[in-house]
């Protein structure tokens, strides 16, 4: 196919233009469309098989969704139903713009262009000739970035070019792009709504028009194996050059110095501009440390230089994520497939006992990261002459106490869990002195460079998650819980049982957790924890 290159900067002015790239997409063809965020495949959003052209031309995975792109907000009406009030508020406040909402779609958009979901993502580009395009075909465009998946979006038709040329009918060039990342997406089809893909429009800007909001846990980690994507950008490795990106974190002083202690690791860095007067290593800038949206502007033209460089291994400077820093960070961590170097974590690891979580422990510890471990700490802080068994007395009796001093745990078990009263009357004391030692321990050991590791049973119903960077939940079949239980604690089955069923509300809790960990034949949990870049 003859990709036909079209150079078009005035709209009005170049009506007849406009016409031309409007009639291929009439006829079912792929069109590179400028856009405000990057350079988008365009094809009608009605069209099954003009859809399926942008996979192709992409080599996109079909379950992976596509943005409808509309010219005026209304149009929505079209292709979405029983759309919230709090949509229109959003697209009066930022649309025209780098904004996507996702929406009750109708059965007018094929499954093609929704990857089967019940929903469709919409947007209202601010780019006048991506406006101009849509108005003058007639029809919803759907756009994806327009790269080849998995590498860099382009954010200049120039790199839509070396991608594209001979795969799609025609593309349009105008200019580099305003914002140079995609869109923000955030989903109203649940309560609260729920942010996917962070971008320019922030998730402090979509607070004041929503109120409360969820930021997707799959923003700054990988999906959960088995999720479903309910945006672009979420399932897959994405906006990967061809070289290598591991990513350290920490200042200024902390990335050199891993630099000079690393460098033949390494034959580039992708740094800050302020950053070049101490980079010793060729180096490819992306924006100002202190300035968001030159970093967003630049990114992606800036991964792409270093293919161009010839970079094999690249150390890249980790951005704040705050504000704008947010979708950055985001596309930053998926083009390094979420490799981090000189990283010092919080990780929290939960499941039901017998599950394996001191397996999975040990293999951190063996990795060099401090465990702390909560069920040691719950036996230090009651002592004898200790503030905490003073308080279970008071509440619970003193007789709890031994003529030695020591806690007798028996009675206390007995009085404590004879109602959910009484349970959580113990978990108010206990959990406040458990949090602050973990605190602590969790400063020593971030402070003297290692990953520090919560082995907390009631990770999620102490509420010790807000302590952690990414929480771990360690799962086993039932059957093969009952045996390691029964072989560890040398008790029958039944006692097993019982043991195996007084997590029930912990075990709903973590459902929540960032990552699920396999300890189960055939898997293998140290890889998985390889996998996730854990260890």
């Amino acid at each position: 196919m003859d990709t036909l290159y079209l150079r078009i900067t005035d709209p009005d002015k170049q009506k007849n233009d406009i016409e031309r790239a409007a009639s291929f997409l009439a006829n079912g063809e792929v069109v590179a469309i400028p856009t405000e965020t990057v350079y988008g495949l365009a094809a009608s959003a009605f069209d099954a098989e003009a859809v399926k052209k942008i996979f192709e031309a992409k080599g996109r995975p079909q379950d992976n969704p596509l943005i409808v792109h509309l010219s005026k907000p209304e149009d929505a009406n079209k292709i979405a139903r029983d759309i919230p009030e709090k949509a229109f508020e959003l697209f009066r406040r930022f649309s025209p713009g780098p904004l996507t909402v996702i929406l009750k779609k109708k059965d007018v958009i094929p499954d093609e262009v929704s990857a089967g979901l019940s929903t469709v993502a919409v947007r209202i580009p601010s780019h006048p000739v991506a406006r101009a395009v849509i108005e003058a075909s007639g029809v919803p465009l759907a756009a994806p970035s327009a790269n080849i998946s998995g590498f860099p979006s382009p954010t200049c038709a120039e790199d839509v070019l070396d991608d594209m040329n001979g795969r799609i009918a025609a593309i349009i060039d105008s200019g580099s792009c305003e914002c140079g990342i995609e869109s923000t997406v955030v989903s109203l089809v649940s309560s609260p709504a729920r942010l996917l893909r962070p971008g320019v429009i922030t998730a402090e800007q979509l607070k004041s028009v929503l109120g409360e909001i969820i930021i997707d846990g799959a923003v700054l980690r990988p999906m959960k194996e088995g999720q479903t994507a309910a945006s672009p950008g979420m399932k897959y490795k994405h906006y990967s050059p061809k070289a290598k990106i591991s990513i350290v974190r920490g200042s200024r002083d902390d990335f050199f110095k891993y630099l000079e202690q690393h460098r033949a690791e390494a034959d580039h860095a992708l740094i800050f501009e302020e950053d070049a007067p101490f980079c010793s290593l060729p180096f490819v800038l992306f924006g100002k440390e202190n300035e968001p949206l030159t970093q967003s502007a630049r990114l992606f033209s800036a991964l792409r230089e270093l293919d161009r460089k010839g970079a094999k291994n690249v150390f890249a400077r980790e951005p704040s994520k705050e504000g704008v820093g947010l979708g950055v960070c985001n596309r930053l961590y998926r083009a390094a497939g979420f490799r981090f170097l000189n990283d010092k974590k919080v990780i929290g690891v939960c499941g039901q006992t017998g599950s394996g979580k001191s397996t999975v422990c040990d293999i951190f510890r063996k990795n060099g990261a401090e465990i702390i471990d909560t069920d040691k700490i719950a036996r230090e802080i009651v002592l004898p002459g200790s503030k905490t068994l003073a308080a279970l007395a008071n509440n619970f009796g003193d007789d709890i106490i031994r003529p030695d001093g020591t806690l007798n745990r028996p009675l206390l078990a007995e009085r404590a869990f004879s109602s959910s009263e009484k349970a959580r009357l113990l978990s108010s004391i206990t959990h406040p002195a458990i949090i602050e030692i973990s605190r602590e321990r969790i400063k020593n050991a971030l402070d003297s460079g290692k990953s520090a590791v919560i082995d907390a049973p009631l990770l999620f119903s102490a509420g010790m998650d807000k302590l952690c960077d990414v929480t771990v939940k360690v799962t086993a079949p039932e059957e093969l819980r009952l045996s390691r239980i029964i072989k560890r604690d040398g008790i029958d089955a039944n006692e097993a049982k019982k043991r195996a069923t007084v997590q029930k509300e912990e075990d709903a809790l973590s459902e929540k957790a960032d990552i699920i960990i396999k300890n189960y034949p055939p898997h293998s949990a140290e890889e998985q924890l390889k996998i996730y870049h854990l260890i």
